[in-house]
């Protein structure tokens, strides 16, 4: 979906909360309702409301009137029209690869592979890497990804989806320490490996599987070192 930034340049007073300055100036107003005002000096904004609930623009034979609201937070301008326009903009980012709907460039912005084309977005794991090679089914870039072993899927999750590649290679696969129920894995605030008897749930983490902990559970190797899937154990590594 084309998202659009507009622009209003004005002679006009401007209001942030409790103070109020004078002189000319040029708000834009983004897609997601941020408000920025600037005026001749600096790089930062003179005033501004972050994600704004409302903007409200009105206009008239050579005025205008701009009011944001945040909750009880406000921002408005008011005053002498010189101009106003509306800009397409999209996401931008290190290219990554081309859009098979639109062959527009997919770009990494923001915990997401956005196409500056058509828009269309794949949210992306913190720690994934997308990759040079192409998905043989749909066409998109695949991701390299580590969950207890390296995987690499599509970058559309309807199209291939992480869960179930992890839970295809390791359900079942650990036996819960405390009642000696196989694991499962499921997705609840991040893939979980989960005990259905006695509720036992840890987040799968960022690594390999390596020797078992001594606690019975496995080992990972990640950036910050082996941990245990457990992240309070305090045997990984214990002889």
């Amino acid at each position: 979906m084309q998202q659009s930034l507009r622009v209003y340049a004005g002679r006009c007073t401007v209001t942030e909360n409790d103070t109020t300055q004078d002189g000319a100036v040029v708000a834009l107003v983004k897609p997601d309702n941020t408000v920025l005002v600037h005026d001749a000096s600096g790089y930062q904004p003179s005033a501004w409301l972050t994600r704004a609930d409302a903007v409200q623009v009105e206009r008239d034979d050579g005025g205008f009137r701009l009011r944001a609201r945040k909750g009880s937070d406000t921002l408005s301008l008011s005053g002498e029209s010189v101009g106003h326009a509306a800009f397409a903009v999209s996401a931008s980012g290190p290219r990554v690869g081309t859009c098979p709907t639109c062959d527009g460039a997919l770009v990494r912005e923001r915990g997401a592979v956005t196409c500056v084309g058509c828009g269309d977005s794949y949210p992306l794991p913190r720690d994934a890497t997308v990759t040079d090679d192409t998905c043989e089914t749909c066409g998109l870039p695949t991701l390299s990804v580590e969950r207890g072993d390296h995987f690499e899927v599509c970058l559309d999750r309807d199209c291939e989806s992480l869960d179930d590649v992890v839970r295809e290679r390791f359900a079942g696969e650990w036996t819960c320490p405390g009642c000696g129920t196989p694991l499962d894995i499921e997705r609840d605030r991040g893939l979980r490996a989960t005990c259905e008897e006695c509720g036992r749930s840890h987040v799968v983490p960022s690594g390999i599987v390596s020797d078992p902990c001594e606690c019975g559970l496995p080992t990972f190797e990640t950036a910050d070192g082996p941990r245990c899937l457990d992240p309070s154990c305090e045997l990984t590594g214990a002889h």
